[in-house]
């Protein structure tokens, strides 16, 4: 392994003994611990309901179907994110319709969307790209009364603020990633959080088989009564694990301390790389980023992008490509409607810094001296 990797987890003992306990208590799959972690996820972001699922790829399935979206609709998308946005679009038989980005954030705005919405638009989806908050207002305003449903993907968003709130409190459904190149994580699994109590309801069935009755309740039935649950419509399942929930109540205590951390390193971070003239990603006006991915832009000068990540490499650094651009990939190659120039440019020649709460300003110091030996 690399000797300063690009991401260690927050995970210590605290984490291990929440999941033994869930192992000992013999209730290990969606359960008790499920339930207590929706509620405090819904606490935290100040929403009324979150429905926990075994990851944001399936949330944002969840979060289309609670869109109405089906085959043959529009959502669009962003490229300049990873593919699964695109493909929760694919799974459900609609077409994902890519727009560009804005430089400085990485993130869908009024002027990327608005040339893409058709009569076929049912969704788009916007996506708080690396932890900064997408400008979730502005969107809705620029869809509002044409029957568009705007999803946030804040995936990468657990611990950014809009406008002084958590992202995704404001989206009429939101899809959450826990994933451990997130700060909060569970080893994989998601959240999907909305508004509406008929919605949450109809998603919690689907996470479940489409069961109208969950396992948990039938099986906490009084008195041992029999429970027979019904199917009224094709579920899937999507649940978590009782074992993830606990790790995750855990973690959603330390979100605070985790964001500050990164926040601190990364104003470090563009103190020492300023001279060098290259752009590190930096809060919006309207909100505050959790830093979730510390993307740089090299120079137009710097050597190629691959060339500089293989020999930070060489010198026990690992760093990563900038967010890919899916527009580019094979299962979507040639399907994007207009040019993507910022996409494109922010994905040929953004790298991802170490960044995660354990690192030091010594492996820091020795990532920037890399970087200035290496750009020049």
């Amino acid at each position: 392994m690399s000797s300063i990797p690009v991401m260690i987890p927050w995970l210590g003992e605290e984490e291990a003994l929440a999941a033994a306990e869930a192992v000992r208590s013999g209730w290990v799959a969606q359960g008790p611990r499920v339930a207590e972690f929706e509620r405090a996820f819904a606490e935290y972001l100040g929403v009324p309901h979150a429905i926990a699922v075994s990851s944001c790829t399936t949330a944002l399935q969840l979060a289309l179907i609670g869109a109405g979206v089906g085959p043959g609709d529009e959502v669009v998308v962003p490229s300049f994110s990873f593919i699964a946005t695109a493909n929760a679009v694919t799974y459900l038989g609609a077409v994902p319709v890519f727009a560009d980005v804005e430089l400085s954030s990485g993130n869908l705005t009024p002027g990327t969307v608005e040339p893409l919405l058709t009569d076929r638009t049912k969704a788009v989806i916007v996506v708080d790209q690396g932890g900064v908050p997408v400008d979730l207002p502005a969107v809705e305003a620029l869809v509002a009364g044409r029957g568009i449903t705007v999803v946030e993907d804040a995936a990468c968003g657990a611990g950014s603020l809009l406008n002084g709130r958590p992202v995704g409190s404001g989206a009429a459904i939101a899809a959450y990633s826990f994933h451990p190149r997130k700060l909060l994580t569970t080893g994989e699994g998601g959240m999907v959080t909305c508004q509406d109590g008929e919605l949450a309801a109809r998603l919690r069935r689907l996470r479940e088989h489409g069961m109208s009755v969950s396992a948990a309740d039938r099986h906490a039935a009084s008195g041992g009564a029999s429970v027979v649950e019904t199917y009224d419509e094709v579920g899937y399942n999507f649940r978590m694990t009782d074992i993830q929930a606990a790790i995750g109540l855990v973690q959603l205590g330390k979100l605070p301390a985790m964001v500050a951390r990164r926040r601190e390193l990364a104003a470090r971070y563009r103190e020492l790389l300023g001279p060098l003239g290259e752009r590190l990603v930096a809060d919006p006006p309207h909100g505050s980023s959790n830093f979730q991915a510390c993307w740089l832009l090299l120079p137009e000068d710097a050597p190629d992008r691959t060339e500089v990540l293989a020999r930070l490499a060489e010198k026990g650094i690992s760093a990563r490509r900038g967010i890919m651009a899916a527009h580019l990939e094979l299962p979507y190659k040639g399907a994007s409607r207009v040019e993507l120039p910022t996409t494109e440019l922010l994905t040929g020649r953004s790298l991802i810094l170490p960044l995660y709460h354990s690192l030091t300003e010594e492996q820091q110091d020795t990532v920037v001296a890399a970087l200035r030996e290496i750009v020049g």
